[in-house]
């Protein structure tokens, strides 16, 4: 008796890297499902939103495989466990990151279970990252390992996940693509927020928040040096898009909602940029949680090299990590990721 393919349903962006690890899976002679996941299809003011032309390209790439594609729409539930998370942290003055809790509760959670019940044995996604055993392990491209925004998935998902871009760069999986005569091959990769395409955050939260309104920029003796667009739209350590003008750069230090205040210092060495302990809230532990008193490393944003760190607290799903090195631009409402060398092991909310 022919021994049954294992069944796999891969999450079909419309872009190259989701395109090329479909054609790998389906090569390896996996039973290969495409699903583009609709998680968002509004027209904001200048900014026509991809997702139809997205949606065509991802249909295409299937039919070019030879695989059964469908679309799931989650854009109800995407609005209300990313859009509103995202809105809320900006409301409450810190920088919340959309793309890890799209991956924690759509594609690893609505995604996963919703392939599980149709019965895949497996999802598979384009992310740059290895998984083995339950564990979660960085990919070989330094440069696009996305374990970062990888950390809050579960072991119970990472045991049925498959990542065929894991030991690929970038410009090998292009290459593969162009092989493969796959229509996603010279596609650029989409900017700005992870769900709108081109749309910046400013464009985006003006939709969405009455109170983005300009106020006063305070530099470090409390001199009022300019007007800032809305004190929502700036993040801890951000030098862009500041507009005062002459001189050294100035970086922002902090901020007050209440006030409508920005903060801001010229001072590289000013104390309010540089932090040597942590605080997370809303910890993750993929497997089991980091002991007390053990050495990790920690990133504290995508691409940031990762910085040497000793666990000194746990408890419930809060902890405190102390550095080796003080880091520049510590930004409560982002993610701090703790890696065991290539594994991540998880990590939380700074606070």
């Amino acid at each position: 008796m022919k021994s049954q393919k294992k069944k796999i349903y891969v999450g079909l962006s419309g872009g190259v890297d989701s395109s090329v690890t479909a054609a790998l899976l389906v090569e390896q002679g996996y039973d290969v499902t495409g699903v583009y996941m609709k998680n968002w299809s509004k027209d904001l003011p200048g900014f026509p939103c991809p997702w139809k032309e997205d949606y065509q390209d991802a249909k295409r790439v299937a039919v070019k495989l030879g695989i059964s594609f469908e679309m799931f729409d989650f854009e109800a539930e995407y609005f209300d466990k990313v859009v509103q998370y995202m809105l809320k942290g900006f409301k409450a003055g810190i920088t919340p990151n959309p793309d890890i809790m799209c991956n924690q509760e759509i594609k690893f959670k609505l995604f996963y279970e919703t392939a599980r019940e149709k019965g895949a044995d497996f999802i598979a996604t384009g992310h740059y990252a290895k998984t083995e055993g339950g564990k979660l392990l960085q990919a070989v491209d330094d440069n696009k390992d996305q374990t970062y925004f990888l950390y809050r998935v579960s072991e119970e998902a990472l045991q049925h996940t498959l990542f065929p871009l894991g030991n690929m760069t970038k410009p090998q999986v292009r290459e593969e693509a162009k092989k493969r005569g796959l229509v996603t091959a010279n596609k650029k990769e989409s900017m700005g927020i992870c769900f709108v395409g081109k749309v910046g955050i400013k464009e985006f939260l003006s939709q969405y928040v009455d109170d983005v309104v300009p106020g006063n920029i305070v530099d470090q003796n409390g001199v009022v040096i300019g007007e800032h667009e809305g004190a929502i739209l700036y993040t801890i350590g951000q030098r862009h898009g500041l507009d005062v003008g002459g001189g050294l750069p100035y970086y922002v230090t902090g901020k007050s909602m209440e006030k409508n205040e920005v903060y801001v210092t010229n001072d590289l060495s000013d104390d309010n940029l540089w932090s040597d302990t942590i605080k997370l809230t809303e910890t993750h532990w993929i497997n089991s949680p980091p002991k007390v008193g053990e050495t990790y490393q920690v990133r504290i944003r995508h691409r940031a090299p990762t910085v040497n760190c000793k666990l000194l607290a746990i408890t419930n799903r809060c902890a405190t990590l102390i550095l080796d090195d003080k880091i520049r631009a510590v930004t409560p409402g982002q993610s701090a990721v703790l890696y065991d060398e290539d594994i991540c092991i998880g990590g939380g909310i700074i606070s």
